[in-house]
C-alpha cells in the first residue's frame, strides 16, 4: 500500500494485486491491533547481520520522521510511548483505513482475490504479471507478498520465494522469527500460566547465542514474551537444526552476584521450622516456586530444619539460573516475521532486481528482519516508499 501510495502520488497509474479479500489484513493486527509504526531509537544494529551493512543507507533515505510525516499526510496523528510510535487512536485499523482512503482518492486500482503465480519480462521494459485468474502488463512490478509468518487469515503462505527463484533471485534459508518456543516435553512446567520479568539467556554448549530482559510469559508447554520473540531471530537456526539449545533464566535479574549471595545469607537465616513453602513464599511467584520444587522432586511440606544449608544454597540457585531444553518454535503462524528471503545481493539501492530492473522487491520478501518494537513497519515503509518512487520515474 506505501509503495502503490508513493507510485501514484508521482503520476504513475497503479494497481495493487491483493490475495486477500480485504487489505492490510497484517497490519490491522500489528502491535496488539495498536500497530507500533516505528521506534525513535532507529538504529541499523536493530535489523538482522546480513543487512545492517545497507539498512544505515535505506534509514537515511526515509527513516523515522518520513513516517511520521506520511502517515501525518494521511490525517494520522501518531504519538510516543517511551520512544516507540503509535496512532493516538491506538487502533491499527485507523491506519488501515487511512492508506485505503488514500489509495482511493489517489485513484489506486485494487483487485482483489487473485493470488500471484509468476512474472516475466515480454519485451525491454515489459512485463507480464499472472495470477491465478487473470494476467496483467506493465512497465514495473513491485513485489510486496510478504513471507510465511502470520496466522491462516493473513494468507502468508510465502509464495513470492517460489516466484523469486523462477526470476533467478537467490533466495536465503527462512525461518520464523519473533517467535516462541516449546519446550522439551519431558521438563516440567508452571501449571498455571505466569508472567514475571527476568534475564533470559539461550545457549549452545558454552556459547551465548543471545541474552535479553523483560516479561516473560511461561506456559504449560513452552515460554514466549518479548525477550524471547526478540533472542529467537539469533536462536532460531540452531532450533531448527536440532541443536541442543537451552534456555536460562535469572529471576533476579536486578541482583549482581554480590547481591544475590548476600540475599542468600539472609534467607539461611530463616532454616527453622518453617516448611520449605513458608520458606519460599515471598521469595518468588508461587507458580515459579512450584516449578523450581517439582523440578527438583522436593515436597513443600518438608520442614526447613531438615534441609541442609547447601541444598538450600542448591534451592535459590534454582531461581538464578533455571535452565529449560527448547524443543522447537511455535512456527511460522505463530510468528511476527520471516528470517531470509530474498538475498540483498540481487537487489540495488533503489530495490530493483538487478538483472531486472523493472521488478522490485520489498519489505518481508527480501531477507531483512528487525526486533519487536516497530522495527519492521519501518522496514516496510523505507523500503515501500523507495521502491513506488523509483518505479514511478
Amino acid at each position: 500500500m506505501c509503495a502503490a501510495i508513493y507510485a501514484a502520488r508521482n503520476g504513475a497509474k497503479v494497481t495493487i494485486i491483493e490475495k486477500n479479500t480485504v487489505l492490510g489484513k497484517k497490519l490491522s493486527m500489528t502491535g496488539n491491533g495498536r500497530c507500533n509504526l516505528t521506534n525513535l531509537d532507529m538504529r541499523e544494529e536493530c535489523y538482522n547481520i546480513a543487512a545492517r551493512g545497507r539498512m544505515k543507507e535505506w534509514l537515511s533515505t526515509y527513516g523515522v520522521e518520513d513516517v511520521i510525516s506520511f502517515f501525518k499526510s494521511l490525517g494520522v496523528v501518531v504519538k510516543s510511548e517511551d520512544g516507540y510510535i503509535y496512532p493516538v487512536s491506538g487502533q491499527a485499523s485507523t491506519v488501515v483505513r487511512a492508506l485505503e482512503n488514500e489509495i482511493s482518492r489517489l485513484g489506486i486500482e485494487v483487485v482483489y482475490g487473485q493470488q500471484l503465480k509468476g512474472v516475466s519480462a515480454e519485451d525491454e521494459g515489459v512485463y507480464e504479471v499472472k495470477t491465478d485468474k487473470d494476467s496483467f502488463t506493465c512497465d514495473a512490478v513491485i513485489l510486496a507478498v510478504g513471507s510465511l509468518s502470520g496466522a491462516k487469515s493473513t494468507m502468508s503462505t510465502g509464495d513470492g520465494y517460489y516466484i523469486c527463484k523462477k526470476l533467478g533471485m537467490n533466495v536465503k534459508d527462512t525461518y520464523p522469527a519473533l517467535v516462541g518456543f516449546k519446550c522439551d516435553p519431558q521438563e516440567q512446567m508452571p501449571k498455571a500460566g505466569v508472567r514475571i520479568t527476568a534475564d533470559i539467556s539461550f545457549v549452545l554448549g558454552k556459547e551465548t547465542l543471545a541474552r535479553e530482559q523483560g516479561e516473560l510469559q511461561l506456559t504449560a508447554d513452552g515460554i514466549s514474551g518479548i525477550p524471547v520473540m526478540q533472542a529467537s531471530r539469533d536462536v532460531i537456526r540452531f532450533v531448527e537444526e536440532k541443536k541442543p539449545v537451552y534456555a536460562v533464566i535469572d529471576f533476579f535479574p536486578d541482583y549482581d552476584d554480590k547481591d544475590f549471595e548476600s540475599l542468600k545469607a539472609d534467607m539461611l537465616k530463616l532454616k527453622d521450622d518453617r516448611t520449605l513453602e513458608e520458606f519460599l513464599q515471598g521469595f518468588s511467584n508461587s507458580n515459579i516456586t512450584e516449578m523450581v520444587l517439582s523440578r527438583m522432586k522436593l515436597s513443600k511440606s518438608m520442614k526447613m530444619k531438615n534441609i541442609s544449608s547447601s541444598m538450600a544454597e542448591c534451592i535459590l540457585d534454582n531461581y538464578r539460573a533455571l535452565r529449560l531444553k527448547i524443543d522447537e518454535s511455535y512456527g511460522y503462524m505463530a510468528s511476527q516475521v520471516t528470517t531470509g528471503g530474498v538475498s540483498l545481493g540481487d537487489i540495488g539501492s533503489d530495490f530493483a532486481y538487478k538483472k531486472a530492473p523493472g521488478i522490485f522487491c520489498i519489505g518481508e520478501l527480501v531477507d531483512v528482519d528487525g526486533r519487536c518494537g516497530g522495527y519492521n513497519l519501518q522496514w516496510a515503509f523505507t523500503s515501500g516508499s523507495i521502491a513506488g518512487t523509483a518505479a514511478s520515474l
